[in-house]
């Protein structure tokens, strides 16, 4: 199984569509965050398609890498993301969608796909406030 989505002409208004800079397989990433606190909630994979269906339905359209096929988030799990805003960074090779969460937005079933697995914090350690959670910061 490949990991590209299919290639067709883009669907997306010109102006937009030729500033992006997609991958070798024609996905950007598409990072989605809580468009209230900031939380950053998961990570998808979109093509031209996808952003188009994210832009005119108000709901966040991924392509799978693994399924090789749109979903929309929510439509099984109803855990649904309605999007608020959606921005492309500098270099217009990934995309940020702030959205408003219902119920969990990983797979799983946590809330986001980043607070099971943290590798660095810099939250005090101690009572006393002494450490800073870095590897070697005491040294």
């Amino acid at each position: 199984m490949t990991s590209s989505s299919p290639r067709r002409p883009s669907p997306l208004a010109p102006e937009i569509a030729d500033r992006l800079k997609r991958g070798a397989d024609g996905l950007l990433p598409a990072i989605a965050q809580q468009y209230d606190t900031g939380e950053v909630l998961m990570l998808g994979w979109m093509d031209d398609e996808a952003l188009h269906r994210t832009l005119t339905t108000g709901r966040c359209t991924y392509w799978s890498r693994s399924r090789q096929e749109y979903w929309v988030k929510g439509d099984t799990s109803g855990h649904f993301q309605w999007v608020k805003s959606v921005a492309l960074d500098c270099d217009a090779d990934t995309v940020l969608v702030k959205v408003d969460q219902v119920g969990a937005a990983c797979h799983t079933g946590a809330r986001t796909c980043f607070d099971a697995d943290v590798l660095l914090t810099d939250e005090a350690d101690g009572a006393d406030g002494t450490g800073s959670g870095a590897p070697g910061a005491d040294q």
